[in-house]
């Protein structure tokens, strides 16, 4: 469940004025959609919470290793090449690509796609709004993504090659060329809870 924001009638909106509202708020989470709508997403949940968490800290542990990139949580929002402001669950960067980003907007939501993207549905959360979603992650550079779906214990898998797939969690994922060496054991996340 979401709340939608028309912010056309107040005037100047743009990236300082949301992320402005974003501080001011900070108890909200917040995205802009490509339309200029803010957007207010219900909370998801502590055991959602809790996966989401074991999720992040396996990709900490990779890109501790690897030395490869930067890793966000969802308190990290990225402004879009549509002009989206987006907040993955998980996300990945290339150090490359990163160190291109101008310091000044690595404080606030950097205009940046991510190279990898992890959206970890919640019970507040619908493939009809999700699956939208992550074709925009694709459409504006994101190289690999991941739609875990807990409820149907698979996960959709989204490739830059337009190829998306459905993996069950009795698989791992892999982080194939995106990121080298990095698996995912979800069977082994979701049993333990």
């Amino acid at each position: 469940m979401h709340l939608t924001i028309n912010t056309h009638t107040l005037g100047k909106f743009g990236d300082e004025e949301l992320y402005d509202f974003c501080r001011a708020n900070k108890d909200l989470r917040v995205e802009r959609n490509s339309k200029g709508q803010i957007i207010i997403m219900a909370p998801t949940g502590i055991e959602t919470s809790f996966f989401n968490a074991d999720i992040l800290t396996e990709l900490t542990l990779w890109n501790r290793s690897a030395k490869l990139g930067k890793v966000s949580d969802s308190n990290g929002g990225f402004t879009l090449p549509n002009q989206a402001m987006r907040v993955p669950d998980a996300a990945w960067i290339s150090l490359e690509r990163w160190e291109k980003v101008p310091e000044e907007e690595q404080k606030k939501f950097a205009h940046i796609c991510p190279d990898f993207v992890i959206e970890l549905m919640s019970e507040s959360d619908s493939l009809k709004e999700m699956q939208p979603k992550m074709e925009e992650w694709m459409e504006n550079g994101c190289r690999l993504a991941w739609l875990i779906y807990p409820k149907e214990q698979k996960t959709f898998v989204y490739r830059e090659n337009g190829v998306i797939s459905e993996i069950p969690f009795e698989k791992p994922l892999s982080g194939e060329n995106v990121l080298p060496g990095f698996q995912l054991d979800l069977a082994a996340i979701f049993d333990k809870q």
